[in-house]
């Protein structure tokens, strides 16, 4: 039977085996020295599951490493290895809201009380209860600025003196709620400017194969949204995309949500979000869209309709001996799948990097290509690179790590056309000698150990065998193709380009309206009209390959 308890959570630093953090919910789990151990063994990179069968009792530990803090959690019984690690990444994200990011030794050290209180009320006895960050800032006691300023001269931040009635608390017989009515959202919300911000995050994946025809293409997007809005909104977000109602369906594919969106809705009209947000900043949803077509469509569609703001190409063996290659970027400033056009969304305010401002009607500026870097793996074979030519940025190879980067600036990415570099790779060091392959060719050989010449029989004084007289260029040409092959190991199989967009979703989805329902909403108060902020962003690390 499947188990889905947490047996126990270890927090250490990293780089040293010091322990921060030791929390049991339930049985005798192994201690934090041993599974520590136990971990240091494996080599890097770590997995995020090892399995540990030498200890008792035999126990899979699971692991996860952020801003260089280490988090362990020990389980002695079968149970779901995503339910372990999604415990992890709350515990991470509600310790950032209370304590602060990046999380530091110093901070979870120095706040240990709030720490021990989040750790017991999102797991009880080892069964997760509550892992909404909102819903514990009700239950769990965080010290205020009073509190602060008197416990820095050394008195409790909560002094009888301070409690009505004498500091005695009544006792009230009235039975009282475990916690608000939404689990996401704290009770009470209040702010003085109302705001609602969407912001649309997409990662590409894109293998290209040698010729340039697209094997596999994706886009992972995620739709983070603020809310700083008094009371209780109700809010419906919509989301378009080429197609209407039937294309949302065949765009977004494997979508995940937060708890606060109604799925009923979402099914019966696809691209539709109705949801009451937790308060602050949260991850609404995620999916996934297959930028390639469908069989259905693959008659139709040409490889040129994959649209991408870069496409690279790599040409190897150049040059006479074969050291050259070139790798060419095709770069465009068209965005036909952009989605940064906020005409059509009067009620939307388009969003800068910075603060915010309320433009309407559109964005001042289109989408942009920035932070521009190709990467290129080298084999480890090849002893240096000794000439990077670049007809835009500058690109340099760097020996520890066997790669050349080329970085190209803003400005310069910004025009379209075509962007090359060549470099010339050095091999490794030969030991045979062109001489001896001529040696050898008319009829002599030199033997290094006694110092005689040694004379062919078919070769010296055979009229039938006698050399064929070539001219130099039909001699070289032979040695070039050797060489041409021998170098052929040394070029590069693979290139990654990396870059951000702003302003461009490769999907082309959009948000087409964010309203709030005034009737089911509460505490919003009268004639209140939040400012309302839609903001995209397409990112590529590394996520454009090509295979050469």
């Amino acid at each position: 039977m499947i188990s889905s308890a947490i047996e126990a959570l270890y927090i250490f630093d990293q780089h040293d085996d010091d322990s921060i953090l030791e929390h049991i919910y339930r049985s005798r789990p192994a201690s934090a020295n041993v599974v520590l151990a136990h971990y240091r063994e494996h080599s890097i990179p770590r997995p995020a599951l090892i399995h540990l069968p030498n200890i008792n009792p035999p126990t899979v530990l699971f692991s996860l490493v952020h801003s260089n803090l280490l988090f362990l959690s020990p389980v002695s019984t079968e149970i779901e290895p995503l339910f372990v690690l999604e415990f992890l990444h709350r515990v991470i994200d509600v310790l950032e809201e209370f304590i602060g990011a990046p999380l530091l030794a110093s901070k979870i050290e120095g706040a240990y009380d709030v720490v021990a209180q989040l750790l017991g009320e999102m797991c009880d006895a080892g069964s997760v209860c509550n892992t909404e960050p909102n819903a514990l800032r009700d239950d769990v006691d965080t010290p205020g600025w009073m509190g602060k300023l008197l416990g820095g001269v050394g008195l409790p931040g909560s002094s009888p003196a301070l409690l009505p009635s004498g500091g005695i608390k009544q006792l009230s017989l009235k039975p009282t709620t475990n916690g608000p009515a939404i689990p996401w959202r704290r009770g009470n919300v209040r702010h003085t400017s109302n705001e609602l911000y969407v912001d649309i995050v997409e990662t590409l994946s894109v293998t290209l194969a040698p010729s340039g025809r697209p094997l596999a293409a994706f886009a992972n997007g995620s739709i983070a949204f603020t809310s700083k809005i008094s009371g209780v909104p109700d809010l419906l977000l919509t989301l378009s995309s080429s197609g209407g109602k039937l294309g949302m369906e065949k765009a977004i594919e494997l979508p995940v949500f937060h708890p606060c969106v109604r799925l009923t809705r979402w099914k019966e009209r696809p691209g539709e979000l109705s949801f009451v947000p937790p308060d602050g900043k949260f991850v609404l949803a995620g999916y996934e869209v297959n930028l390639l077509p469908t069989q259905s469509d693959l008659k139709s569609w040409a490889s040129a309709s994959l649209q991408l703001p870069v496409s690279i190409e790599v040409s190897k063996s150049l040059g006479p001996n074969g050291t050259d290659f070139e790798v060419r970027l095709i770069l465009s400033t068209s965005f036909s799948s952009s989605s940064s056009s906020l005409a059509s969304r009067p009620t939307l305010g388009s969003r800068s990097s910075g603060r915010s401002t309320p433009v309407f009607g559109g964005s001042s500026t289109g989408p942009v290509l920035q932070d521009l870097l190709v990467t290129i793996p080298i084999p480890v074979a090849v002893r240096n690179i000794a000439d990077l030519r670049s007809s835009r940025g500058e690109a340099y190879f760097t020996l520890a790590e066997n790669v050349v980067e080329w970085r190209i600036p803003t400005k310069d990415a910004a025009a379209a056309g075509n962007a090359t570099l060549r470099c010339t790779i050095i091999g490794p060091l030969n030991d045979d000698d062109d001489d001896d392959d001529d040696e050898a060719a008319n009829g002599f050989s030199f033997q290094s150990t006694t110092g005689d010449y040694d004379e062919t029989d078919d070769a010296y004084q055979n009229p039938a065998a006698e050399p064929k007289l070539v001219s130099s260029k039909e001699r070289e040409e032979p040695r070039d193709l050797r060489k041409v092959q021998q170098n052929a190991s040394l070029m590069p199989s693979s290139a990654s380009v990396s870059f951000s967009v702003k302003g461009w979703l490769a999907s082309g989805i959009k948000v087409d309206g964010l309203v709030v329902d005034v009737r089911k909403s509460k505490g919003l108060g009268e004639g209140v009209k939040p400012y309302k902020g839609v903001k995209y962003l397409t990112v590529s690390r590394k996520g454009i390959e090509t295979r050469c």
